[in-house]
């Protein structure tokens, strides 16, 4: 179990194909293997809360941080319009870490002004629907082409490509 979770902390979604691929030839359940993805978002969340709340104050204090703060501000604002609406609610905050990434979903959370429960809640349920995609893509993919390393490297070149290809035709 722990090489699942060793794989899941890796902090670009690489992690997700490998690891459930990995856990299910341990013989790992896929409940088994969600409770491992999210106790990765669990030990994410304890690591990253202490430094985006020392940014945050340093924000305040450093005038090029305070600028850099501002700015931040001012792109999750025009972000956050463009999603339906001036503030950032649950739906939004998990369709951000869903989209982006459950860090990103933290900090947008926090910058609304949601505590630490609350934006991490939003923040994890995004990135375990996340999980949740990825790994049955995976695991579709490999009962047909049944090589894991080709398996993985689709799934990573999917996870890059696509989110490229739905802007492009949003734009459009």
């Amino acid at each position: 179990m722990l090489p699942v979770l060793m794989l899941f902390l890796l902090p670009v979604g690489g992690g997700i194909p490998a690891g459930v691929l990995l856990a299910r030839g341990q013989g790992l359940a896929w409940p088994a293997t969600a409770a491992l993805y999210f106790i990765s978002d669990v030990f994410l969340a304890l690591a990253f809360e202490p430094v985006l709340r020392l940014l945050a104050l340093w924000g305040r204090g450093i005038p090029a941080l305070a600028r850099l703060r501002a700015a931040v501000k001012a792109g999750m604002a025009r972000s956050l319009g463009s999603l339906g609406g001036p503030g950032a609610g649950p739906a939004t905050l998990v369709v951000i870490s869903f989209g982006l990434d459950p860090l990103t979903g933290r900090a947008t959370a926090l910058a609304a002004g949601h505590g630490f429960l609350a934006g991490w809640a939003f923040a994890i349920t995004g990135d375990m629907l996340y999980y949740a995609a990825v790994a049955l893509a995976t695991l579709r993919l490999n009962a047909y082409v049944r090589d894991p390393k080709v398996t993985v490297l689709v799934i990573l070149g999917l996870m890059i490509l696509l989110p490229a290809l739905l802007r492009s035709f949003r734009s459009r």
